[in-house]
């Protein structure tokens, strides 16, 4: 709500999971002072291709705290779309951060709410800012081996050889970079 206050023109797009959600929502965004009518709610789709079409109209993908996104932070990212995360301290609450270092931008993966809340800001008001992003993406994803399944399937077998080496020569485990 703090986000949406500080930048006026925006709406915040969410997928509709249950009513519930969306009557508490809404009321949550007027007893906040936001016109309700700025938290705007989309149906699932069953197509892929929908899906990614929807990501490509959104300007910025506010991840969730404590619970990251996984597919759809990877889906949203692929787009164009920059995804802004808040770390965790468990795997679930640092697959976006994982995600966006691969990627090469890892500035869009913060360690507080108040960095999370004054980047989307600074994101959602500053056109170069965004544009740059945005285009830093487009073209990291040529070269990140997230989105070339071939390169990602040779740095995994790779990994293994690694490991089964480092087991032969009885070696502890360790991390493997």
């Amino acid at each position: 709500m703090r986000i949406l206050a500080r930048t006026p023109e925006s709406v915040l797009w969410l997928s509709e999971m249950n009513q519930s959600a969306v009557i508490n929502l809404k009321k949550a965004a007027t007893q906040s002072g936001i016109d309700a009518s700025r938290i705007i709610f989309a149906t699932r789709t069953e197509l892929l291709a929908d899906h990614l079409a929807r990501h490509a109209l959104a300007d910025l993908f506010l991840d969730t705290i404590n619970y990251n996104a996984h597919t759809t932070a990877s889906d949203a990212l692929w787009t164009g779309l920059p995804v802004l995360t808040c770390m965790g301290e468990s795997f679930a609450g640092r697959v976006a951060a994982s995600l966006l270092n691969s990627l090469g931008v890892p500035e869009l993966a913060v360690d507080s709410l108040e960095s999370y809340e004054n980047l989307a800001v600074a994101i959602a008001t500053d056109p170069e800012l965004y544009a740059s992003l945005k285009k830093k993406i487009l073209e990291k994803r040529k070269e990140c081996p997230i989105y070339n399944p071939t390169e990602f399937a040779r740095n995994m077998e790779n990994l293994f050889q690694n490991m089964m080496k480092r087991h032969n020569q009885n070696h502890a485990p360790e991390h493997i970079v």
